[in-house]
C-alpha cells in the first residue's frame, strides 16, 4: 500500500497553511480592525501577526517600517478614499463638504483621532491628490503666494483638529470613575467666581468642550462642528486678496 504524501511546510512567515494569503491591503485593514477594538495607544505588531495567524517577519513583506507604518497605514485605510474638492467650483461649499467628509470618516473609526495632527506618523495618511485639490481650490478662490500657503495650513488645520478634539477618548483607567469626578468637580465650580461659566454650565455640560464627560463618538459636538466650520469658511473668505 503506498504512502500518504506528506503534507507541504507551511510557507515562511506563516503559522497556518490555512491562512490566507497576505497583501498590503488585508494586513491594514487587519491593523485597522484592532486599532478599532483596542485603540493606538495598545496597538502591537505582535499582536497583529497573531490575529493574521502569521509570525511579525511575515508583516514586513508587505508593510515595510515596522508600527509606525502600520498605524499611518491604518489611517490610510480610514480616511485616505476621502473624494477631493473640485476646483473651480463654489469653494467655500467644498471647503464644508470636506470637512464633513472628514469627520463622518474618522467618526468610523473613532479610535484613530489621537495620533490625527497629533503625531507626524499621520501625515502618510493624506493622499497627494486630495492635497493637490485643496491647494487647486484654493487657487481658484484667489489665494496666491505665502496667502495661499497660510490659508491651506488653515484648511487642514481645520478639517483634523475639531474632529481631533470632539474624538477624545475616555481615559483607559476607570473611565466611569472618571466621568463621575469630572462631574462632580464641574458641580463644585463657585458662581460667585466664575459667575458666566455658572450662567451657561447647564446648557453646556457635557455638549461643550472642557465641561463635557463624554466622546464625540458617543455624543457627538453636530452643531459645534457647523459652527467651527462656519467660522474657517468666513474667516478665509475675509483673507482674499483685495482686488
Amino acid at each position: 500500500m503506498p504512502r500518504a504524501a506528506k503534507p507541504s511546510p507551511a510557507p515562511q512567515g506563516t503559522l497556518d497553511t490555512a491562512t490566507p494569503p497576505l497583501s498590503r491591503e488585508s494586513v491594514l485593514a487587519a491593523a485597522l480592525a484592532l486599532i478599532d477594538q483596542r485603540g493606538v495607544e495598545a496597538f502591537s505588531v505582535r499582536d497583529l501577526a497573531r490575529s493574521l495567524g502569521v509570525y511579525p517577519t511575515a508583516l514586513y513583506w508587505h508593510v515595510p517600517g515596522g508600527r509606525n507604518a502600520l498605524i499611518a497605514g491604518a489611517v490610510t485605510a480610514a480616511v485616505g478614499g476621502l473624494a477631493p474638492p473640485a476646483p473651480n467650483t463654489d469653494w467655500q461649499a467644498e471647503l464644508r463638504a470636506l470637512f464633513a467628509r472628514y469627520r463622518r470618516a474618522v467618526q468610523q473609526h473613532p479610535r484613530i483621532a489621537p495620533v490625527l495632527g497629533a503625531q507626524l506618523v499621520s501625515n502618510a495618511s493624506l493622499d497627494p491628490l486630495l492635497l493637490d485639490r485643496i491647494l487647486a481650490l484654493l487657487e481658484s478662490a484667489g489665494f496666491v503666494e505665502q496667502g495661499l500657503i497660510d490659508a491651506y495650513n488653515v484648511v487642514i488645520a481645520a478639517m483634523v483638529s475639531f474632529v481631533t478634539l470632539e474624538l477624545a477618548p475616555q481615559p483607559a483607567d476607570d473611565p466611569d470613575g472618571w466621568a463621575t469626578g469630572h462631574q462632580e468637580r464641574l458641580a463644585q465650580i463657585d458662581g460667585a467666581a466664575c459667575p458666566t461659566l455658572a450662567k451657561h454650565l447647564p446648557q453646556m455640560a457635557n455638549r461643550a468642550f472642557v465641561v463635557r464627560w463624554s466622546s464625540g463618538s458617543t455624543h457627538p459636538l453636530d452643531a459645534g462642528f457647523e459652527a467651527w466650520s462656519e467660522v474657517v469658511v468666513q474667516g478665509l473668505a475675509a483673507r482674499l486678496p483685495k482686488a
